[in-house]
């Protein structure tokens, strides 16, 4: 199943509730959030609430109400309540007013009278509800599925009666719907339907509707949990799920008894059973609150009395019936043994299935058990169904006694209950799925959009078709409530979509998973556009090329040529581009004709960048010969003296020039020292020229490449291709005839983008702000720096999202909107008239974060004479920086010098402040610290004084220590007594009037307690125990009483006085050791000396003598005794020395006698030795057999020689057989062998020879 990481904490302690109002009436909806102040939005269908007549909206504290007047069909729509993160849907039901009869409503119900049975009171509202309903029948005609109403939650006390009522429309249905109850997720309840459930369902002809009804009957804790409702017919099917639940019945303070131990059946059958759980819930109820007045917080667990005594043995049945406070021993017995009866040993499993099984999502699992007949076949069925062989998805093994099904590659669909079936008897399992944490593993980005554009944020997550949440600055986002946002799946991409967006849609977007969250902000701009490079005025000759070419901020923008306010239709020679942000206007081959105002006019933006295209006509005129050489430059419409072109733009200079003879043109670049740093020449050689330059510079001749001179008939071109910087400079042309010369000076001036500037710095950085700093660029391209654009990225992120669109006029900015604990980076771009420079480096990473809140609770715990104790709580408010500690700081009155209280910073929430003035009169503060800075102070209103404030001494006696304390010996003993009393009070501790020895009983003092510590409890640990406090001279005493018990001693000088007829009296006298506790009684037991298995006879017995009776004719019987008190049974017991004879009565059998047969016989021989030839070296045997009573002797010889002595020879004797061993015999250890065999009745012997022979 999936398990969600981490679940989002509600910021609402009381939810609004779906309701029902009829039509005209009010409804009132309340809300109660965690924190008072928190701001709370109501919302309809999806629409903010706004207060009115008919809306009124309430707020006192933490408590917020939404109250509706004159409620009407309209209003039947699902409300929801916002509060920070958290939004609760609910809905308002509006039922029309009744026509026809009246219905008592169910608060007009009375309340039935306490001698009543319980069960109707306990009836639920649902129920009442109900039957309400019932009678209304115009209420389904907006059914949902089949149901027209379903089951609602229900709540019922222990021991009360709760319908449940589901009603479904017969109209469409050709036949009887089939409904089931099911209890959790699989248990069927048709087959539960008994003493406390019954199944009810009728149909009504008028409404033609079908009721089914789910009576639960004196209900009880274990009913509590799931529902499930399903509803099927030949082509349809729903379902509907609520919840019961069950609260425990009110206790008074005096517990009935006898009501508790009723009987559940009528009658008084001593067979009938005794329901002991009604007095079990209510003592432990009882016991809990009586805790409660004590001061005692620790709740009892549940225990099941019956499972406990089933394990138990039974001689400790009547100590388990007085722990739990059982009183009806033979109820208790009778039951007992019934649902001992009842458990019965599976037959055909020797291991069945546990009860749950958990998997992860795409792993496999193996669900195993162990059958006793190793050949039995085994069927698994999946929620009732049998399980085929299909692939390699299951696999069947059968391993001996073990069936194994493995389940590869498990889904979602696997979650299921299974079950193995051998014959008539079942094992059933359940199966979990466990989906694994859907992590993202590439997060959303940062957007910044125009008003209008398309938003699509994008993120990966590590599973196919995974389901997110998206949130818009804490509240989800949903297809119900809008339109506007549109969610898609791409495999593991996970896609929202914003068609158009509005200035409203900025904000922080987030997604969620049940493993992780990202988010992102949107900015969205209205649209404005910046002319980074307007067109210029050209002046061109005739068939030369003019270009227009503007640059704007937005690439997308598309726009019209004008041409004397007349829209430029593109030709073979007049063409129009768009790349990126540039707009090219080329006219080739330019006639007079072309001349005009040319304008080009972006769409969308009332822009009208304008510029004039000048025609150049050149006159020629008859110059006589021998006319001196002139350079015509006031033909240019502009001053000579500088030329601007923008860096990567064409510069064409035309120069007219006359002169006769035609004079030769000289260009040259000189820098501020007049050095001549180029010529060109087109009708010198060098050496003809260089007497007339400096003889320093070198000549060059280009009439090709990107710097060239072009010379014609009247006029030459200078020429300079894609102009870069270094070309920018002084350009002086020459001319010179034979006549005579000029010459003239032109400057050129290249102009470009700036530098980009250097990585910008950051500083003051805050929760979720910072402000950049930034110098101009080293080189501003040639014109001044119009402004500065910033742009932002998170450090793992690749877009990087524009902050201004305004031109940052400073060097500096203040930068927001930021996500406190996310990484970001900057950098900066410069922009003139020209363009926008690179961008530069960025910036170092940083992170925005903000110092936490002040500490909170900020307080004095304890002040002395050199000493103030205080104590404080952490911020409300962390933030991502972390909390790295506290400062503490101390300033003295009518002084404004704070001093450190603590070196350093501290950790801890509490601090002692030492070594201060007695008297001094201090102020506190408290400031916490984290990796953006300190916080604001929490400070001590008034001044503290440094004094030592004598309180009387008192003992605050915990309630369980003013009564005797008992402990078993072993135990450990931890007595913490609280104290209160300053100065520090002296502490003495007395047992029975005498110090106590240090070494066996520990004591701990504090300032606030004092603490008795016994490791391990003995009994001369029992006594009075006398603790005293004294302060100079006054002081408080308490006592505390130990009884350290411990086991008691068998009991003495059992005696059996008289044994008559099938009886047997004993008597015995106490234990000489009592264990420190009274003697609580003894437990007889008896045994019979054939068997000796003791039975027990009494328990609690509280007298020294008794009488055991229906004992067994014939039987003699020894009895035992064993002492009780509160620690148990006595370890040993006293036994009678001489069994108790049960005699028979009437005629004494007296057995016949007869004479002992005498057995006695003389040793024989049965078999004989046999002659026997072997071979040297090897160990040979002579065997015999013998028989004899009693067991004769055995005597070996050799040629009438004894052999018991000699270790080469070993004898055997085994029933009856006899064997010589000769070990490795030789040829000397052939010869008569001889086997004699004695005993008090005769004796007798046999012989053989042995032959021994040496292998030739």
């Amino acid at each position: 199943m999936p398990e969600p990481v981490k679940k989002t904490v509600s910021a609402f302690t009381k939810k609004p509730k779906t309701t029902e109002v009829t039509a005209g009436n009010t409804a009132v909806f309340e809300a109660e959030t965690e924190k008072s102040g928190i701001k709370v939005k109501w919302q309809r269908a999806g629409t903010e609430i706004t207060e009115s007549e008919k809306y009124v909206i309430k707020t006192e504290g933490n408590k917020h109400s939404l109250t509706i007047n004159n409620v009407g069909k309209e209003d039947d729509v699902t409300y929801a309540v916002i509060a920070g993160s958290s939004k609760v849907k609910f809905e308002l039901k509006v039922k029309e007013p009744e026509k026809s009869e009246t219905v008592t409503p169910a608060g007009a119900v009375p309340a039935p009278a306490a001698s009543e049975s319980p069960a109707p009171a306990a009836e639920s509202s649902q129920n009442r509800e109900a039957s309400s309903a019932e009678t209304q029948p115009e209420e389904h005609q907006d059914p949902i599925g089949l149901f027209v109403a379903r089951p609602q939650d229900g709540e019922v006390t222990v021991g009360g009666n709760i319908s449940f009522t589901a009603k479904v429309a017969g109209e469409s249905l050709l036949k009887k719907p089939s409904v089931k109850w099911f209890k959790g997720k699989w248990m069927d309840l048709g087959s539960k339907v008994g003493k406390h459930l019954q199944l009810h369902e009728n149909y009504d002809r008028n409404s033609k509707v079908y009721t089914f009804e789910m009576e639960i009957i004196e209900a009880n804790m274990t009913f509590a949990g799931g529902y499930r409702c399903e509803v099927s017919t030949k082509d349809k099917f729903d379902s509907s799920n609520f919840n019961l639940t069950v609260n425990e019945a009110p206790v008074s303070g005096d517990l009935d008894i006898r009501a508790a131990f009723r009987r559940t059946t009528e009658g008084h059958d001593d067979g009938a059973e005794f329901n002991f759980t009604s007095l079990l819930k209510k003592r432990d109820s009882f016991l809990r609150s009586a805790n409660r007045g004590e001061g005692k917080s620790e709740s009892q667990s549940d225990v099941d009395v019956w499972d406990i005594l089933r394990k138990a043995s039974p001689t400790e049945y009547e100590k388990i019936a007085f722990q739990y406070g059982i009183t009806d021993l033979r109820g208790m017995l009778k039951r007992l043994k019934r649902i001992k009866k009842e458990e019965k040993k599976s037959t055909a499993f020797l291991k069945k299935l546990d009860p749950a099984y958990q998997v992860d999502k795409g792993q496999k699992i193996k669900l195993m058990v162990e059958v006793a007949n190793p050949d039995a076949d085994v069927k698994w069925l999946k929620n009732g169904q049998e399980i085929q062989v299909s692939g390699s998805k299951y696999i069947f093994e059968a391993v001996g006694n073990k069936r194994i099904l493995t389940i590869n590659h498990c889904s979602l669909a696997d979650d299921a209950a299974y079950e193995c079936v051998v014959g008539d008897e079942k094992s059933f399992t359940e199966l979990f799925v466990k989906e694994p944490p859907i992590l993202i593993t590439h997060p959303l980005e940062d957007q910044m959009v125009m008003v209008g554009e398309r938003v699509e944020f994008e993120c990966e997550v590590s599973e196919e078709g995974a389901t997110v949440k998206w949130e818009k600055d804490g509240i989800e986002l949903t297809r119900e409530e809008t339109f506007k946002y549109r969610f898609k799946k791409d495999g593991k991409k996970q896609y929202l979509i914003i068609n158009e967006s509005t200035k409203e849609d900025s904000g922080h977007y987030t997604v969620k998973t049940n493993g992780g969250v990202s988010v992102a902000e949107l900015i969205v701009q209205e649209k404005k556009l910046e002319v980074y490079q307007s067109i210029a005025d050209l002046t061109v000759k005739a068939r030369d090329q003019a270009v227009f070419k503007c640059e704007v901020s937005d690439e997308n923008v598309k726009g019209i040529w004008l041409k004397n306010g007349k829209e430029v239709i593109p030709d073979e020679r007049i063409k129009i581009s768009h790349i990126g942000r540039i707009h090219k206007l080329t006219i080739e081959d330019v006639t007079p004709e072309d001349e005009a105002d040319y304008s080009f006019i972006p769409q969308g933006f009332a822009y009208n960048l304008s510029a004039k295209l000048q025609f150049l006509e050149v006159k020629i005129d008859f110059v006589p010969r021998e006319e001196p050489p002139k350079i015509h430059l006031d033909c240019l419409g502009q001053s000579p003296d500088t030329i601007v072109v923008v860096a990567g733009n064409k510069l064409r200079l035309d120069v007219p020039v006359s002169g006769d003879p035609t004079p030769t043109v000289i260009w040259q670049k000189v820098n501020k020292r007049n050095d001549l740093l180029r010529n060109k020449d087109d009708s010198m050689t060098p050496s003809e020229n260089s007497s007339d330059l400096n003889t320093d510079n070198k000549l060059l001749f280009e009439s090709e490449g990107r710097v060239r001179v072009e010379m014609h008939e009247d006029h030459c071109v200078f020429i300079i291709e894609g102009a870069e910087k270094e070309d920018e400079g002084v350009y002086r042309v020459i001319l010179k005839n034979p006549v005579g010369e000029d010459k003239a000076d032109i400057t050129v001036k290249v102009i470009d983008v700036p530098d980009p500037p250097e990585a910008p710095t950051i500083s003051n950085i805050g929760e979720d702000y910072c402000t950049v700093q930034w110098q101009p660029p080293k080189y501003d391209g040639g014109q001044p720096v119009l402004g500065y654009i910033l742009e932002r990225k998170k450090k793992k992120s690749y877009r990087w999202m524009r902050l201004n669109f305004d031109l940052l006029k400073e060097l500096t900015y203040e930068a927001k909107r930021m996500i406190e604990g996310v990484v970001y980076e900057m950098r900066i771009y410069a922009v003139n008239s020209i363009g926008m420079s690179r961008p530069s480096p960025a910036s170092q990473p940083f992170m925005p974060i903000a110092p936490p809140s002040e500490p909170t609770h900020f307080t004095v715990e304890d002040v002395s004479d050199s000493t103030v104790s205080l104590k404080w709580r952490p911020p409300e408010r962390i933030g991502a920086g972390g909390l790295d500690g506290y400062i503490l700081e101390y300033c003295k009155d009518g002084s404004t010098e704070w001093i450190p209280a603590l070196p350093g910073l501290t950790e801890r929430t509490t601090a002692l402040v030492k070594d201060l003035v007695t008297g001094d009169k201090l102020y506190f503060r408290i400031k916490a610290v984290n990796l953006a800075g300190e916080s604001g102070a929490a400070t001590i209103k008034e001044p503290v004084t440094v004094q030592e404030i004598l309180q009387r001494p008192k003992f605050w006696l915990p309630r369980h220590l003013r009564q005797t304390l008992v402990k078993k010996v072993g135990e450990t003993i931890n007595i913490v007594i609280p104290f209160q009393g300053k100065p520090r009070p002296k502490i003495t501790w007395l047992k029975n009037g005498q110090t106590l020895d240090s070494k066996d009983v520990g004591i701990r003092n504090s300032n606030t307690d004092t603490i008795l510590f016994i490791r391990k409890a003995e009994l001369h640990h029992s006594g009075t125990y006398e603790v005293t406090l004294q302060i100079e001279n006054m002081s408080d005493k308490v006592a505390i009483i130990i009884q350290i018990i411990d086991k008691p001693g068998p009991p003495q000088n059992i005696k059996l006085v008289d044994v008559w007829g099938f009886n047997a009296a004993l008597e015995w006298t106490p234990p000489q050791d009592d264990g420190n506790a009274q003697i609580l009684g003894y437990t007889v037991q008896k045994a019979d000396k054939k068997t000796m298995e003791w039975y027990t006879v009494f328990d609690h017995y509280r007298r020294t003598n008794c009488i055991v009776s229906d004992l067994i004719m014939g039987n003699e019987y020894f009895f035992r005794i064993f002492s009780e008190n509160l620690c148990g049974l006595s370890e040993t017991a006293a036994i009678t020395k001489n069994p108790a004879h049960i005699q028979k009565t009437g005629t004494i059998y007296k057995p016949p006698s007869y004479k002992a047969h005498d057995f006695s016989e003389a040793p024989k021989f049965t078999h004989p030795l046999v002659n026997r030839s072997v071979i040297a070296g090897y160990n040979t045997t002579l065997s015999c057999a013998v028989r004899g009573i009693p067991k004769p002797k055995i005597f070996w010889f050799k040629n009438k020689m004894d052999l018991s002595g000699d270790a080469k020879y070993r004898m055997f004797s085994k029933q009856g057989v006899l064997t010589l061993e000769i070990r490795k015999p030789t040829p000397f250890d052939g010869g008569i062998y001889t086997c004699k065999a004695v005993n008090e009745c005769g004796e007798d012997e046999i012989e053989c020879r042995l032959d021994v022979r040496v292998p030739q």
